[in-house]
């Protein structure tokens, strides 16, 4: 696949007062669509704005109620996924163990938490966690027109109530019932990330429980994305700007407005949601932990002009201290590693405090250690 030019976009910290603390400026999205105009804050360079093909990308799909049943079945599927993740990164899953109505249930109080009063989202921002409006905390430009809400998830916790608890301590009594239908949400996304697993690590030929024991004790982020209609979203604005996911897997619950874009063929294509389906994208991580087989997903995502989107990502993470390294069946005797050890947690800092998440990631955070510990 041809290379895609994207600008780098260096880490930009907001800007301090006089007493050094960061002064964060809020937007509030219902005013600025009242007022019908983009602030120079959001306005994207135009190499990120390469035109979309205009057609629509077939991901493979993959039943997973059928597959975990059936030997056959998964390793047709091992063949499928295989083939996908070389070329682009991405497939589909459907029949996850949680039906329509009910993904229907968590997009709904999804939209309702994005629905308080902007003084009340300020509130709820805390340190890797609660609110972020357009990320604007941590950036001062080209910011995505969007609001998220994020919490940890730990896949091996003891704690049956985790997620009511962190969303209760975020936003209130008044959102118990987010809570729960967001713990459920989790919890299903933590049985579904076992069978992915399994799937992958066939796909790969190596040790089907590999994968499964590197993640069992993961630390994983759940955020809830809204995208409000930006009128005038043709003066320069994105939902996202092209990127490769850090992490290891995304699992992405859309809702029926559309807006994703994957980069496949050398040329932008649209993935069009589908009920009880979601996207599988493989990440930085997981590309690593394939020395570099398995393709990051480059992708990106539009927003509409008339209708606010909202989605749901389950970003897959190894726990933040386990050495990120592809097992020994994917090293044969003259294949060298595209990619030296590193914890997640050196990757996530790094995405936090010196560069921006773009279609160069890795490569940069490696330039980054490389020449980090030459100058020790």
């Amino acid at each position: 696949m041809a290379a895609i030019t994207t600008p780098s976009l260096p880490f930009c910290p907001p800007p301090k007062d006089q007493k050094g603390e960061n002064k964060v400026e809020f937007f509030d999205f219902t005013s600025l669509a009242k007022e019908g105009k983009v602030p120079k804050e959001f306005i994207w360079p135009t190499e990120n704005w390469v035109k979309s093909s205009g057609e629509i990308i077939e991901l493979p799909l993959i039943d997973i109620g059928l597959i975990k049943n059936d030997e056959s079945a998964m390793a047709k599927a091992a063949e499928i996924v295989r083939e996908a993740c070389i070329k682009h990164g991405a497939f589909e899953v459907t029949n996850i163990g949680v039906d329509v109505d009910f993904n229907d249930l968590v997009l709904q109080e999804t939209g309702n938490i994005f629905k308080l009063p902007l003084d009340e989202k300020i509130k709820a921002i805390a340190k890797d966690s609660g609110f972020s409006v357009a990320h604007a905390e941590r950036y001062t430009t080209v910011l995505p027109w969007k609001e998220t809400f994020t919490f940890m998830y730990n896949h091996n916790s003891k704690n049956e109530t985790q997620v009511i608890d962190v969303v209760d301590s975020l936003l209130g009594k008044t959102f118990q019932q987010t809570g729960l239908v967001y713990q459920k949400y989790c919890d299903a996304m933590n049985e579904l990330t076992k069978v992915l697993f399994e799937l992958l690590a066939i796909s790969l030929s190596v040790d089907r429980n590999h994968y499964q024991s590197f993640f069992e004790d993961a630390v994983s982020m759940m955020r809830c994305n809204f995208y409000p209609p930006c009128s005038a979203n043709l003066s320069g604005a994105l939902g996202n700007g092209p990127h490769c996911d850090p992490i290891s897997l995304t699992l992405l619950l859309q809702d029926q407005v559309g807006g994703l874009e994957v980069f496949a063929d050398n040329k932008w294509l649209a993935v069009p949601p589908k009920p009880n389906t979601l996207v599988i994208n493989i990440g930085d991580t997981f590309m690593a932990l394939t020395n570099g087989l398995y393709k990051s997903c480059l992708h990106r995502v539009f927003v509409s002009n008339k209708v606010e989107r909202k989605s749901l990502t389950f970003f897959v993470n190894p726990r933040g201290d386990k050495t990120v390294s592809p097992p020994d069946e994917l090293l044969g005797k003259e294949e060298s590693r595209k990619y030296p050890d590193y914890t997640w947690n050196e990757l996530y800092q790094f995405t936090q405090k010196t560069r921006r998440v773009d279609a160069h990631t890795l490569d940069s955070f490696v330039a980054w250690q490389s020449s980090s510990e030459a100058s020790n």
